[in-house]
């Protein structure tokens, strides 16, 4: 497998683990008020960027060190 499709790989399940983590645990993790504010905002930005740079390590080990040893690389 190629650099570029690890590349395109890693992107894409980053992305949608990222996604899905991130709007599953938001609504338990932060409280939601009844008007929200900036300070509400900036929670919820951390949040996703968190899960989506979590969500990148997985994916880049997955596809780096599992799915590269499978195909040969």
């Amino acid at each position: 497998m190629n650099e570029e499709v690890q590349k395109r790989i890693i992107t894409i399940m980053s992305t949608a683990l990222a996604s899905l983590l991130a709007s599953k645990l938001a609504d338990v993790l932060l409280d939601e008020p009844e008007e929200r504010g900036v300070r509400d905002d900036v929670k919820e930005a951390m949040l996703k960027a968190g899960f989506s740079l979590v969500a990148t390590i997985i994916a880049s080990f997955v596809i780096r060190n599992v799915v590269s040893r499978r195909w040969g690389n």
